[in-house]
């Protein structure tokens, strides 16, 4: 059982660290690894930050890697590029180098993200692009994100939660070839009691819009310019029993993904219209 593992906050990021280590069983808080003993994790992230880099991918510049050290350890590959790229050159030349030729993951992890992706940031997640690329490939895929409060976020914990939601999901075996789920975490800050862990939850993702703001500011030049100022999770409407309803209910929310844009439904009123 090989998983990689990969985020869009930078291979050193706690929460993929946190992520890491819970998968591994490092501090052994749970009574098996997942999905057996012999699970092999490879991190291959970005070298950067690269938050809200949705689907982008690199085609005019060289993807640089590097190994390194992202925790005491614990050593991975760095890439500079993008998630979707941590991906695409995981599964078509750094994996078959390791494992040899025609060899895949058996399972694609992204995150833990400092953030949560429900809603519509689904569309603008690096997080979640990375497991959809794996999913769209031909990788079972999981993107795992935790929700951020005011306080400071206590990755370890949010990485245990993320534990008990990966194994409630992996309990029947791997998701499909193909098949992408998003899992969201609802806060756990350093300042607040150990709860008993979250349900979870299966919802559909919630598709308002975003309440965007921008503050109008002036560069000492003159040049007029805005500075994005919204909290990201101020939606225009939250439809009961959606992702995000869920995750501020404080449940561990699980969303199937798809790949595919096309509308069915509406396939044959267009031929029917376009036709001569």
């Amino acid at each position: 059982m090989r998983i990689l593992l990969t985020n869009d906050d930078g291979i050193r990021a706690p929460g993929i660290v946190a992520l890491h280590d819970s998968i591994a069983d490092v501090h052994n808080r749970h009574a098996g690894p997942l999905l057996g003993r012999d699970a092999e994790i490879l991190t291959i992230a970005p070298k950067t930050v690269q938050s809200a880099t949705s689907h982008g991918v690199t085609f005019h510049s060289p993807l640089m890697t590097e190994d390194v050290e992202f925790r005491p350890g614990a050593w991975g590959i760095a890439v500079d590029g993008r998630p979707a790229d941590c991906v695409k050159v995981a599964i078509a030349a750094l994996w078959p180098e390791r494992f040899g030729a025609a060899s895949k993951p058996d399972l694609c992890i992204s995150g833990m993200n400092a953030g949560a992706n429900c809603g519509i940031n689904v569309i603008y997640s690096g997080t979640v692009a990375a497991a959809i690329e794996a999913a769209f490939l031909g990788i079972p895929s999981i993107a795992v994100s935790l929700h951020l409060g005011k306080g400071k976020p206590d990755f370890e914990r949010g990485a245990r939660h993320a534990r008990l939601a990966l194994d409630a999901v992996l309990r029947d075996g791997l998701p499909r070839p193909g098949e992408c789920l998003n899992i969201n975490l609802p806060i756990c800050n350093l300042d607040e009691p150990e709860r008993e862990p979250p349900a979870i939850r299966v919802g559909p993702m919630n598709t308002h819009g975003l309440v965007d703001r921008y503050e109008r500011r002036v560069s000492p030049g003159g040049d007029v310019y805005y500075w994005a100022s919204g909290d990201g999770l101020d939606f225009h409407a939250t439809e009961k029993g959606t992702d995000v309803d869920l995750l501020f209910e404080r449940r561990i929310t699980v969303t199937p993904l798809r790949f595919d844009l096309t509308r069915h439904e509406d396939l044959t009123r267009w031929r029917e219209r376009l036709s001569e």
